[in-house]
Formats: C-alpha cells, structure tokens, sequence
C-alpha cells in the first residue's frame, strides 16, 4: 500500500497546508474584527462609518451620483427644449391668426373702389405678421430649425399664402421662394458690456434670418388656389367677367408646375395637389358657365348660380 499511496503524499500535504493558512487568514480577520469593534467611540474610522451609513439612510436611491447628475442635466436640457417648443407653437398662432386677416382683408379688393389703399393695409398687417417671424428666428437662433420645424410650419404656411395672394392681387403674377425669404431679414441691436470695465454698454446689430424651406412654400401655394376660386366668384359677383378666365390661365400654370413634381415630392404635397385640382375645376367650371351660359342669366344672379354650382359639386365630391 505504501507504493501504491506514495505518489499522493505530496498533494495531501499541499491540501492540508492550504487549510492551515485559510483557518490562519480567518482568525487574523476575525481578531481585527474584535479590535475594532473594541475601539473608542471616537475614533476616526468609525465615524467614517457612521456618517456613510447616515448617508445612505438619507439618500437610499443613491441620488448623488453620478448617473443621477447626468439625468438631471439631461432633464434640464429637455425641458429648456420643450419649454422653446411651445412658445414657437403660440407664435405660430399668433402668425396664422394674422394672416387669415390678412387673407380676409384682401379679398375686399374684389368689391372697393380703391384696391391700392386696402393693398397698403395688408402690407402694415404683413409687417405685423414678419414681426412674429422674427420672434420665431430669434428662438431658433442657434438651434437646428428641423428639430422645431413642426412647432411653426402651419403658421408659414398661412404666411406664405397670405403674401403670396397679396402679390398676386398686385403683380398678376406668383411671387418666388427668393423673394418671399429676402423679406424675412431682421436686424436687432443689442446692447453688450464692455469687457474691460463692464459698466459700459454699446448696442451691436444683430442680423436674424428666417428661411421658408421648399416644402412650407409650396404648400402654401397649394392653398393659394382656393383663395384664387373664391375671388373667382366675388369677382362674378362684382360684374367682372375678366378676371375668372385670368384666374383659371394662372391656376392651370399652378397645376402643371404641381403635376411636374408628382409623387415624388414630399407626402404633404402630394396631398394638397387634390385640393388644387379641386379649385381649379370650380374655376373652369364658372368660365365655362359665363363663357356658355352667360347671356341666358342676369348678371346679378350669376354670383348666386356660380355659388350654389360650387357647393353642388363639393356635395358630390363629398359623396363619391
């Protein structure tokens, strides 16, 4: 048994004096245990103890770390942007409210002798209007305008159909993307210390810029059209029998420019082109009744012929 048992004789020992030192290890801590246990109340480490598990009895969830200091950074991050969100939305409104006025003042032009004079008063109503525009460029100032586009983009769009309209009633013609955005402009001055005193102050013009992006211009082209049919049909009323063939020429040229684009503009577009169709057939469909049938009603009745039409046609529109 001696041959046989030999060769493990070594490994048991190791195994053995492994122990020893594991039962020495444990005794040592456990002596040290002891003695600190068996310290003064007023020693150093135990109060170091003492006030940590004060802490974490004050603070369970660990709220003075550093992942809870980032979170706290990032809520304040978000809601600075959710706070600059919704006033661009109350300023969008503000817009949108001024340039349906705007809208509804000009359609006037149709039924006043003096066009000029309400033409210069929607122009004092589109300054009031760019203004706000300003408002909106001066919360975007530094900021990436497609992450707020949605906050802003309805008021635009009411914009761009109010000044266009308007441009339209006074050119004949349709105003461009340059030109509506060579408008949107705006110096501010502002007043900034001195750097070495810091008690004087000199004012500093600042040049804010409002960009119209291709999409907001051409949807508010889009609802330029039924502007256009609804003067078609004051203009009836009114006794002006040149200005709705006038209106269906431009129409047409609108919608061949829309038909261009297809499908492959973005989904809004592709959405407001129905509308435009809309209008223009509501157009052709009162050239084609003043072209006809002109003679056989009364002139003062063609407003009221035209009107029930448009509304028979939205009606079957509505049911198909």
């Amino acid at each position: 048994y001696n041959d046989i048992a030999q060769p493990y004789f070594p490994r048991v020992r190791g195994a053995l004096r492994g122990a020893l030192l594991l039962i020495l290890a444990v005794r040592r801590r456990f002596l040290s245990s002891l003695l600190l246990l068996r310290l003064p109340a007023g020693n150093g480490s135990t109060r170091r103890r003492r006030t940590e598990s004060a802490q974490r009895a004050e603070d369970p969830l660990g709220h003075t770390s550093q992942v809870v200091a980032a979170f706290r950074v990032f809520q304040q991050e978000l809601d600075t942007k959710h706070d600059k969100y919704e006033r661009l939305v109350k300023l969008s409104r503000d817009i949108t409210i001024e340039s349906k006025r705007t809208i509804f003042l000009l359609h006037r032009v149709t039924s006043v002798p003096n066009v000029e004079e309400v033409l210069n008063e929607a122009d004092a109503k589109l300054d009031g209007v760019r203004q706000k525009i300003g408002q909106v460029a001066e919360e975007l100032r530094g900021e990436d305008l497609h992450q707020f586009h949605k906050a802003f983009t309805s008021g635009v769009q009411e914009y761009v159909e109010a000044v266009s309209f308007h441009h339209f009633i006074r050119h004949r013609i349709l105003i461009s993307l340059e030109e509506i955005n060579a408008r949107l402009v705006f110096v501010k001055e502002e007043k900034l210390e001195t750097k070495v005193t810091g008690e004087g102050s000199f004012p500093e013009a600042c040049v804010l810029t409002f960009q119209v992006t291709p999409t907001d211009y051409l949807l508010g082209v889009a609802d330029l059209t039924g502007e256009l049919m609804r003067m078609c049909i004051s203009s009836v009323g009114n006794g002006d029998m040149d200005t709705p063939f006038e209106l269906s020429s431009f129409l047409r040229d609108i919608h061949d420019g829309f038909s261009y684009i297809g499908n492959m503009g973005p989904y809004e577009v592709s959405k407001k082109l129905h509308t435009l169709r809309q209008s223009l057939g509501k157009v052709e469909d009162a050239c084609y009744m003043l072209r006809v049938r002109g003679s056989e009603i009364p002139k003062h009745m063609l407003a009221d012929v035209l009107s029930s039409r448009t509304a028979l046609l939205d009606h079957d529109e509505g049911v198909s």
